[in-house]
């Protein structure tokens, strides 16, 4: 099986889709909300809508089974249904009890999903989407995208024994089937979404995940990858917006983030396993990067985990 450098960043950047809600409209319908998650997914489990959103010239029509990207936007509207008479108003519920006695077969059926990811992976992850993306479930890319809808339908109405854990797992299912759809239909803007994707530069990085405290020079990345120094450092730079080696000290410092997050590794030791010549020249690579010291990071992340994690006082 090849290294899936996909699944090790979205490890180590901590993304997690999470089904934040949904509705079931029947007639005319109309939806206006403002988003507060920096990433959205919109799907259209059955029934077809008009999306619009802010930096969108015109709306977004949704079939059966697409999932609207979005991307740091601030409100949404959608309206979809037929019939005479007004638009009735809808708003989106987090319980789903609007959706338990949804007909698939004639109400049109909306699920939100937030897209979680930790500050490591947010600049990454939000760069290397465009504001507003949209897969369509009729491409060959998207084969599995409707039969996980049609499965986290199924869990959200059907009020079963562990119906929450699934719909969690189907929510981060229907994210990675977003993605993998969305990377096949759609010309992806340089960033580490697209490299990470790129058939001719897995080998190269592959050495660069496998060892990223060993300093690799140019010459070794190329001879991976098949490639003349100069055409693999210029496909990189095309593909992945930056440098080879400024990837690779990129990679360090979020593998550098999770171990100081999950662990009690001594600043020196992870110095050393990156590849650093002392503590103090990782030190000034970490605050360049992140912004803060690595103790001041690992105290900062931990006393946010404690406060989250604290029961609430009823």
């Amino acid at each position: 099986m090849a290294t899936d450098h996909l699944s090790e960043v979205f490890d180590v950047v901590e993304v997690r889709g999470l089904v934040s809600g949904g509705f079931a409209g029947r007639g005319p319908w109309v939806v206006r909300t403002p988003i507060e998650d920096p990433l959205k997914l919109i799907a259209m489990v059955y029934g077809r809508a008009r999306l619009t959103t802010d930096g969108v010239d015109g709306p977004i029509e949704l079939e059966p089974g697409d999932v609207a990207i979005l991307n740091n936007r601030s409100w949404l509207e959608q309206e979809g249904g037929t019939g005479d008479g007004p638009r009735r108003e809808i708003a989106p519920e987090e319980n789903f009890t609007r959706l338990v006695g949804a007909d698939c077969g004639t109400d049109d059926v909306v699920i939100g999903t937030a897209v979680d990811i930790n500050p490591a992976g947010r600049a990454l992850l939000l760069q290397a989407l465009p504001p507003v993306g949209h897969v369509q479930a009729s491409a060959a890319a998207a084969t599995n995208l409707r039969g996980t809808l049609d499965r986290l339908f199924d869990e959200v109405t059907g009020n079963r024994v562990g119906s929450a854990f699934a719909i969690r797992q189907y929510g981060q299912l229907l994210l990675l089937e977003v993605l993998r759809a969305y990377v096949d239909q759609a010309d992806l803007p340089p960033g580490w979404l697209r490299v990470l994707t790129d058939e001719r530069l897995r080998p190269a990085l592959g050495l660069m995940h496998a060892e990223p405290g060993r300093h690799w020079g140019l010459e070794e990345l190329a001879r991976a990858a098949a490639m003349s120094r100069t055409s693999f450092a210029e496909r990189f730079r095309t593909v992945a917006g930056v440098p080879p080696l400024t990837y690779l000290n990129r990679w360090r410092m979020m593998l550098a983030q999770r171990a100081l997050r999950d662990g009690d590794v001594r600043v020196g030791s992870l110095a050393v396993e990156l590849g650093y010549a002392s503590e103090s020249a990782f030190s000034t690579a970490f605050k360049r990067e992140v912004g803060e010291s690595p103790l001041r990071y690992r105290y900062r992340v931990r006393d946010e985990r404690s406060v989250r994690a604290e029961p609430v006082q009823v």
